[in-house]
């Protein structure tokens, strides 16, 4: 197979990745092979790339937004076939046994695994994965329209349910990238009021586009109180501003894996009168199933700008300058 593997960790401008032949991966027991046709980049894959995250093993191929058809099943699979279309995230594994599995909570287990992490990912024409955590793609998306859903849209989900809205509510989102754009079509459908802060003028006009109640680059200069709100910048400092913006009993969610420190909070401007402050880990299996149905029936449709796998650095390096709206999806298709 041909992937773009990471040796080392490295700033995205000194183009990390190379593109290699690599042996087809096998899958073991319970596991199935992936024929990769799309795979979305993320935030996170810059985390992994530029060792913002802690480095697991010297070489890991990136990439956890993955949508492909099966094309090789281990011993013992039994609901997967050959030729079903399915999506890869990132959890990829979790001991299943511990209490955090055992209540519903397996995002939180000791011992989960990552795709593009742990593991090799998607940025690959071929790639591996238990069988009991591939996804089902609904027929409503083709392969390049649901890759954004298997993290951007699986996050911004739980991200959602963990900023605790009520109906009717006033919503603010801090950052307006791959996830928040597929927040703010559920949001909508669900009859919530939106409002954007964020600093890239082609985010705002996106923003705007799609229906915001008030767009601007600052949290601190939200018009009305809200009643919930996500932070899906890796930004610390934006957490001050974007309390003091909640409304009491609001309740402020931080969507990122990775997020600079956060300043001190002053008690009462920022958390009296029962706000919240709340964080995002991961996503559980029922979480990426149930963003799929609900996507599917509204339908969610992303905005997605496509490269060829081998021009994975720069697809990346555009994540990083914000000059994408939407999200960025790598094709396998000729490659480049």
């Amino acid at each position: 197979m041909k992937a773009m593997i990471m040796r080392g960790n490295a700033p995205i401008r000194d183009a990390p990745l190379e593109l290699r032949e690599m042996p087809d991966p096998q899958p073991g027991p319970g596991e199935v092979r992936v024929k990769v046709h799309a795979c979305a980049i993320c935030r996170t894959d810059l985390h992994v790339i530029e060792g913002d995250l802690p480095p697991v093993r010297d070489e890991v191929i990136p990439g956890h937004q993955v949508v492909g058809v099966v094309d090789a099943l281990g011993e013992g699979c039994a609901s997967l076939r050959v030729g079903d279309r399915v999506g890869i995230a990132w959890l990829r594994g979790a001991c299943g046994t511990c209490k955090y599995c055992t209540a519903d909570n397996e995002n939180l287990c000791a011992d989960t695994r990552f795709t593009g992490y742990h593991e090799h990912g998607g940025y690959a024409t071929h790639a591996v994965v238990a069988e009991a955590f591939a996804y089902r793609i609904p027929d409503t998306f083709d392969d390049v329209a649901a890759t954004p859903l298997l993290c951007a849209g699986i996050i911004g989900y739980r991200s959602l349910s963990r900023a605790n809205p009520r109906p009717g509510c006033r919503l603010g989102l801090v950052g307006f990238g791959s996830s928040a754009h597929i927040v703010m079509q559920l949001a909508k459908h669900r009859g919530y009021t939106v409002d954007v802060a964020t600093r890239g003028a082609g985010h705002r006009q996106l923003a705007r586009e799609m229906g915001a109640g008030w767009v601007g680059e600052d949290p601190a200069d939200f018009p009305d109180k809200l009643d919930s709100a996500i932070i899906f910048a890796p930004a610390g400092e934006l957490i001050p501003a974007t309390l003091a913006a909640l409304d009491k009993g609001g309740t402020l969610a931080c969507a990122g894996i990775y997020m600079t420190d956060c300043p001190t909070l002053d008690y009462e401007r920022h958390l009296f009168y029962e706000r919240d402050l709340r964080s995002v880990t991961c996503n559980t299996r029922d979480d990426g199933r149930a963003l799929l149905a609900e996507a599917a029936a509204i339908p969610i449709r992303p905005h997605t700008t496509t490269y060829p796998l081998a021009d994975a650095n720069r697809a990346l390096l555009d994540l990083k300058n914000d000059a994408i709206n939407g999200t960025g999806v790598l094709l396998m298709d000729g490659l480049g």
